[in-house]
């Protein structure tokens, strides 16, 4: 071995090119092999480490979003009678309307396929580089209570504040009290003008008023999220149910 691979290593190291450091040698014995040139060899070096930065940023952006195990859309089934044609998923994954801040609202019956098609979308963003994070609405809730007393609490307010993409699932599923509603609200008027939202809803915007027992800020917040927003209404009978799965 070459007195200077160690050294190579430590330098990596201290530069924090950790994916050089690790595979030095065996992408010196690969250069070995195919006798690349200086510049070619160097150009794969770096690309080496791109790539390995890449893939410990997609893993530590899928940690922190917190999709559901169900989101692959490459495997999105349009047999179902609650299925988006070919041509609007595809439109959808080419992400333009969240280059634009749009947000997208999906409404319609449990098991329709919602969260499915919202998480699958918040995959699509991440692997292209965007900042996107799935919560329940319960989750939300919870951070806004906690935000200005638990530093885990905090620091997850900071990241929502600061994402591309939210996706904000089963919306108005349970009944908000004024406070909590209140909180939503500055919430969502605070960020929406630079983040866009997936709001999955089995609530019309018409009955949001009643889960908030507040017609005016049902209508506040509804206003900022539909500004600029495609909804899509799903129907027809729940896909788990049609599916189930039993012991036997």
């Amino acid at each position: 071995m070459s007195q200077y691979i160690p050294l190579i290593k430590q330098r990596a190291a201290r530069l924090r090119l950790s994916s050089i450091s690790v595979h030095l040698s065996s992408l010196l014995t690969e250069a070995q092999g195919k006798s690349p040139s200086y510049d070619e060899f160097l150009y794969n070096l770096l690309s080496y480490e791109v790539k390995g930065r890449e893939e410990k940023r997609l893993a530590l952006q899928l940690k922190f979003a917190r999709l559901p195990l169900n989101h692959e859309l490459d495997k999105y089934d349009f047999g179902v009678e609650s299925a988006l044609p070919q041509t609007q998923l595809r439109q959808l994954r080419e992400l333009n309307w969240l280059d634009q801040c749009y947000n997208i609202m999906l409404s319609g019956p449990a098991g329709t396929g919602k969260t499915y098609l919202a998480a699958g979308l918040g995959k699509d963003a991440i692997k292209k580089g965007y900042r996107a994070y799935f919560r329940n609405i319960s989750d939300i809730l919870a951070t806004l209570r906690l935000k200005d007393l638990t530093p885990s609490a905090a620091r997850e307010y900071k990241r929502l504040c600061d994402a591309q993409l939210i996706i904000i699932d089963d919306v108005m599923t349970i009944s908000l009290n004024r406070e909590d509603g209140n909180r939503f609200f500055v919430f969502i008027n605070q960020v929406f003008e630079t983040t866009s939202f997936i709001i999955t809803t089995n609530k019309s915007p018409a009955e949001w008023a009643k889960s908030l027992d507040d017609e005016t800020l049902a209508t506040a917040i509804l206003d900022r999220l539909l500004y600029k927003c495609q909804l899509i209404h799903f129907h027809g009978p729940s896909y788990r149910m049609e599916n189930r799965q039993t012991i036997f």
